[in-house]
C-alpha cells in the first residue's frame, strides 16, 4: 500500500519524467495575490504566469502545493472532523501548462497517470465535461473508450472556471471514482450526486478565453492548463479507504493525540481526535510560514483554529498545556517533503505552547458562561446571538467554536443575531476612527488593523528600532513600493516603531525609515485605530513593503517634547496649589518648541501669581528626582492621589507617570509625591533634564477657559537670554542703568502724550486754516453751509474739527473730506436748530455715494462714511448741495 509520501513523490516524478520542472510550494501567505487570505491552490502561485504578465524559464510545472481553507470563502472550519474529506490544510497536487500542451495533452497526462502508474481500474472511472466542450468529449472517448453515458456533460459553472468576473476563464473537465453500488449516490448530474458513491479527484481547468464586462468572450492567444487533484482524496483510494482520516499520515496523528490523551483512537473521542489532527498541521504550517497569533487577520484565524484544537483536547480529558507535544510526530511525516516544517519545530511548540497556556485560563471561564446561559434557555432553543458574541468579544471564543460545543449538544446559534452585535460593535469602530479626521481613508485603516493588528509602541525604552514594513498608503490606498509614486508624501505602517504617535496633547515624532534600498524622512507620525502612520518623504532610493526597515528618531526633537510635556505636569500642579482645586486641564500642546496649557479658570493670573507658579516649576526641575513610570489599574491608580488628564480614555490597564518631592502632599505610596497623572506620553528620566521653566503669557482661551503658554529647555535659556540683551540695548540706548529703565520709560511716555496732544491741535488749526478761520459758508435754501477738503488729517480727527466749525457757524451745515492718502473719508454736522429741517445722516449718504463709497450713518446731527476716490471730492460737495435742495 503506497503512503501519502509515495503518492506524492510518484506524482511529481510522473510529470518531470514528461518535462514539467517540479516547483517548491508557495508560502501559504501568497506573495502575488493581495485578494487571498490564505493559499488555498495549485495556480495561486502561477497566476501571473497564465495572465501573461510573468514569464518563467518553463512553460511545464508541477507542484505538490499545501493549502489552507479556514478563512473567507474557502471556509471548511465547521466541517472539520465531522466529515471524511473535510480539511483546514490539504495538499494539492497540479501540473500546469502555459502556453504548451493543452486538452488532449492534459487528458492523456491523466489517464496514464491515474490507471497505470497508480494502477486505478478503467472501469470505476467516468469524467465530465462542459455541456458545450465537444472537444474535451471527442479526445475522452478517443483515449479512453468510454461510451457517451461515461462522459457527463454539465451545464453548470461546476464545470466551468473563471479567475474573476473578468479575465482568463475555460470549461473544466472532472475525473470522478465510482465506490460501488454498496454506498449510496448517483453520478455527477444526477438528482443524488452529492452522495458518497461518486468522488472527484481531479479537475482539469482548460484556461482557452477571455471573459469582458458585457459578458462577451474571445480566445486566448496563449491557452494554457491548471489541474488539480487532492492528495488525500487520491490517497485513500489507492489505500483502499473511503474516509480520508483513515490514510497512513492522518490515521499517525490521530494515534499520536490518541497515545498523549490515553485515549481510544476509534472510540467516543473519535471526532476530537481527527480534529486535532487536521488543526495541528495548518497551525503548524502557518506558522513555518510566519503566521502568528492575533486578534486580526490571519493571525485571528490562525489562533481560531489552535483554539478549536485545543478545546478538544480539553474534551479528551487533557488538563496540561499538550497540543505542543504533538509537533515532533506531524515532522517525522511530513518534514522530509516540507523542509520549513523542521526548521521551525521550535517556534511551532513554543508558539503553540504559549497560546494554550494563554487559552486555558480563558477556556474554564468561557465554557462556565455558556453552561449557565444555556442552562436557562428553553429547551431546544438556539443560544442567543449577543450570548455567542459576548463569548467571542470577552472570553476569545470565536462563533465556530461555541457552535461546534453546541453541536455536541444538538443545538444552534442565532447566527443573524450574532452578526447584528457584531456589526454593531464594527460600525462604532468605524465612526470612532472617521471621527479622528481621516475619514476618506478610514477603510484602509479599518482593513490594515484587521489584518496585522496594533502596531507595537517601543519609544519608551529606546529611539532606534528594526521593524518590518506592513504598508505604503498613498490617498487611502496600498502601494508596494513608493518608486510607484515619486515625490509623493506617503503613510508608512511597520509592525513596531519607536516613534511616538501625536496623542494626549504631544505632537507626533520626526525621524527617518531606513531599508536596504532607500531612505525615508518621517515628517509626522499619527494614530488611527491602533496603527501608527509614519507620514513620510522619500529622500533616497524607494522603501517597500515587506522590508526590514530601520527606525530612527530625531533625538534632540524627541528630547525636546518630552522636557515641555514633563514640564506641563509640573505646572498643572502648580497652578492647583496657587489659584485652588477647581484647575482641571481643558487641553495641551507638547511640542518641540513650546507648550501650552488650557486650565479651567475664570480670571487672568495677576503678575504675583504668575511669579509664583514659575518659580515652583522651577524649583521641582532643580530638585532632579527621577521620574517613575508604572502600570496599574485606572482605581489603583486614582487611588495614589493620580490626576486624570483631559480627554483621556482609559482601558484596563493604564500608565501612571510620578514625579516630584513634597513632604505631607498625600499623594504616592509614601504621601510624599508632587504630581501623579495618567499619561501614555514620553517623559524625562530625571526633572533636571527640563533644565528651565519659563511662563510666557496668560490669556483667555474661551469663556472660562485660561491658556499659559511657556518654553523649556534650550529654548527657555535662549529666550532668557534674548530678553537680558534687549534690556542691555534699550538701557545703553535710554543711557540709564536696568534698574532705572521703568522711571525712564514713564517720563518719556508723558512726555511723548503731551507732545501729541499739541500736534494734534496745531494740526487742527491749521487745517481750518489757522485762528483766522477758513473757507466762507454759502447760503443754500436758507441755510448757511460749508464744504472742504482737508490734508493731513484722519478720519477719526473730522468729528472734533466739524464741531468747531458749526460752533463758529452757530447755525449751519458742514461738510468735511479727509484726504487721507488711502480711502477717504467724510463726515457731516447740521446744527441743533436745524436738524428738524436738515439731516447729517442725508448730506454724507450723498457725498459718500459721489465719492465712490455705500452706505454711512450717524445722528441728525452728525454722520460718517467713507469714500473710495479722492479725486471725485468736487461732485461730493456738488452732490451734498444738491441733497440741501440747491
Amino acid at each position: 500500500m503506497p503512503s501519502l509520501n509515495d503518492i506524492r513523490s510518484t506524482f511529481l516524478d510522473y510529470f518531470n519524467r514528461n518535462g514539467h520542472t517540479v516547483v517548491d510550494s508557495s508560502p501559504l501567505v501568497p506573495r502575488n495575490d493581495p485578494t487571498l487570505m490564505f493559499t488555498n491552490s495549485g495556480m495561486v502561485q502561477f497566476k501571473n504566469c497564465f495572465t501573461g504578465v510573468e514569464k518563467r524559464d518553463y512553460v511545464r510545472a508541477t507542484t505538490a502545493q499545501k493549502c489552507v481553507r479556514a478563512g473567507g470563502k474557502h471556509n471548511d472550519l465547521d466541517n472539520v472532523g465531522y466529515t471524511a474529506r473535510h480539511h483546514t490544510f490539504f495538499e494539492m497536487l497540479g501540473n500546469f501548462s502555459f502556453g504548451d500542451y493543452f486538452k488532449e495533452g492534459a487528458i492523456n497526462f491523466a489517464w496514464e497517470l491515474l490507471t497505470k502508474d497508480f494502477g486505478l481500474p478503467k472501469d470505476k472511472l467516468l469524467v465530465t465535461v462542459y455541456h458545450t466542450d465537444d472537444e474535451a468529449a471527442e479526445i475522452w472517448k478517443k483515449v479512453t473508450g468510454f461510451a457517451d453515458h461515461k462522459i457527463i456533460r454539465i451545464a453548470t459553472k461546476d464545470n466551468f472556471w473563471q479567475m474573476g468576473p473578468t479575465g482568463p476563464c475555460g470549461p473544466c473537465t472532472e475525473i470522478f471514482y465510482d465506490h460501488g453500488e454498496h454506498i449510496w449516490g448517483g453520478p455527477p448530474g444526477s438528482a443524488d450526486e452529492d452522495g458518497d458513491r461518486f468522488i472527484e479527484i481531479w479537475n482539469n481547468v482548460f484556461m482557452q478565453n477571455e471573459q469582458f464586462e458585457d459578458g462577451s468572450m474571445i480566445e486566448l492567444e496563449m491557452q494554457s492548463i491548471d489541474t488539480g487533484m487532492g492528495l488525500e482524496r487520491i490517497g485513500a483510494l489507492l489505500q483502499g479507504k473511503h474516509d480520508n482520516y483513515d490514510t497512513d499520515l492522518m490515521r499517525s496523528l490521530i494515534e499520536a493525540s490518541a497515545h498523549l490523551t490515553s485515549n481510544d483512537p476509534d472510540g467516543p473521542g473519535k471526532v476530537h481526535h481527527r480534529v486535532v489532527a487536521d488543526h495541528l498541521r495548518s497551525t503548524s504550517f502557518l506558522i513555518a510560514d510566519g503566521v502568528m497569533p492575533s486578534n486580526e487577520g490571519r493571525g485571528y484565524v490562525l489562533r481560531r483554529i489552535m483554539r478549536r484544537a485545543m478545546r478538544h483536547l480539553n474534551m479528551l480529558g487533557t488538563r496540561d498545556v499538550s497540543m505542543y507535544k504533538l509537533v515532533p510526530a506531524l515532522v517525522r511525516q511530513m518534514g522530509n517533503a516540507y523542509p520549513e516544517l523542521t526548521r521551525a519545530q521550535n517556534l511551532i511548540e513554543e508558539t503553540l505552547r504559549l497560546e494554550e497556556t494563554k487559552f486555558r485560563t480563558t477556556l474554564e471561564r468561557g465554557l462556565k458562561l455558556l453552561d449557565e446561559e444555556l442552562s436557562e434557555l428553553p429547551e431546544g432553543a438556539d443560544l442567543p446571538g449577543p450570548v455567542a458574541f459576548k463569548l467571542y468579544d470577552t472570553y476569545g471564543f470565536p462563533l465556530d467554536l461555541t457552535q461546534d460545543a453546541l453541536r455536541e449538544k444538538g443545538l444552534a446559534v442565532d447566527v443573524a443575531g450574532f452578526d447584528d452585535a457584531m456589526e454593531e460593535q464594527r460600525a462604532k469602530a468605524r465612526a470612532h476612527w472617521a471621527g479622528s479626521g481621516e475619514a476618506a481613508d478610514a477603510k484602509i485603516w479599518f482593513e490594515l488593523a484587521e489584518q496585522h493588528g496594533a502596531t507595537e509602541f517601543l519609544g519608551y525604552d529606546g529611539e532606534v528600532a528594526e521593524g518590518q514594513i506592513l504598508a505604503i498608503v498613498k490617498d487611502g490606498a496600498a502601494i508596494g513600493s513608493s518608486d510607484e509614486v515619486k515625490g509623493a508624501t506617503l503613510n508608512i505602517v511597520v509592525n513596531q516603531t519607536p516613534f511616538y504617535a501625536e496623542s494626549g496633547g504631544q505632537v507626533g515624532d520626526q525621524g527617518w525609515i531606513r531599508t536596504d534600498t532607500g531612505l525615508a524622512k518621517v515628517i509626522d507620525t499619527r494614530k488611527i485605530a491602533g496603527i501608527v502612520l509614519h507620514v513620510a518623504e522619500i529622500v533616497e532610493g524607494a522603501v517597500a513593503k515587506g522590508q526590514p526597515a530601520k527606525l530612527e528618531l530625531d533625538h534632540t526633537r524627541r528630547q525636546a517634547i518630552r522636557a515641555n510635556h514633563s514640564a506641563t505636569h509640573l505646572l498643572n500642579e502648580a497652578l492647583r496649589a496657587h489659584l485652588g482645586d477647581h484647575v482641571a486641564q481643558r487641553g495641551s500642546l507638547n511640542a518641540a518648541d513650546r507648550l501650552r496649557f488650557d486650565f479651567a479658570h475664570s480670571k487672568a493670573l495677576s503678575p504675583e501669581e504668575l511669579a509664583a507658579v514659575e518659580a515652583e516649576v522651577n524649583g521641582y526641575i532643580r530638585q532632579n528626582g527621577a521620574v517613575e513610570t508604572r502600570l496599574m489599574s485606572p482605581n489603583d491608580a486614582r487611588a495614589l492621589g493620580a490626576q486624570a488628564l483631559f480627554g483621556e480614555k482609559y482601558g484596563e490597564e493604564v500608565r501612571v507617570v510620578s514625579m516630584g518631592r513634597q513632604s505631607g502632599s498625600g499623594k504616592g505610596n509614601d504621601g510624599n509625591t508632587y504630581s501623579i497623572e495618567l499619561c501614555g506620553g514620553t517623559h524625562v528620566r530625571n526633572l533636571g533634564e527640563v533644565g528651565a521653566f519659563v511662563l510666557l503669557s496668560d490669556s483667555a482661551s474661551s469663556s472660562g477657559v485660561r491658556r499659559i503658554e511657556a518654553l523649556t529647555g534650550a529654548a527657555a535659556m535662549a529666550h532668557m537670554a534674548q530678553q537680558a540683551r534687549l534690556l542691555a540695548d534699550v538701557a545703553a540706548v535710554l543711557k540709564v542703568p536696568a534698574p532705572d529703565l521703568a522711571d525712564r520709560a514713564k517720563s518719556l511716555l508723558d512726555e511723548r502724550k503731551k507732545l501729541e496732544n499739541e500736534v494734534a491741535q496745531l494740526r487742527r488749526e491749521l487745517a481750518m486754516g489757522g485762528k483766522s478761520g477758513g473757507p466762507e459758508a454759502k447760503e443754500i435754501n436758507g441755510i448757511k453751509f460749508i464744504a472742504q477738503v482737508l490734508n493731513g488729517v484722519s478720519g477719526k480727527d473730522l468729528p472734533g474739527l466739524i464741531d468747531e466749525m458749526k460752533a463758529r457757524l452757530g447755525s449751519g451745515a458742514v461738510l468735511l473730506i479727509a484726504d487721507t492718502g488711502a480711502k477717504p473719508a467724510v463726515a457731516a454736522g447740521v446744527t441743533a436748530d436745524l436738524t428738524d429741517r436738515l439731516s447729517a445722516v442725508t448730506l454724507v449718504k450723498a457725498a459718500a455715494e459721489a465719492l465712490g463709497g455705500k452706505g454711512g450713518g450717524g445722528r441728525p446731527d452728525m454722520a460718517q462714511a467713507g469714500g473710495a476716490d479722492i479725486s471725485l471730492a468736487d461732485q461730493a460737495i456738488a452732490a451734498a448741495e444738491a441733497a440741501m435742495g440747491a
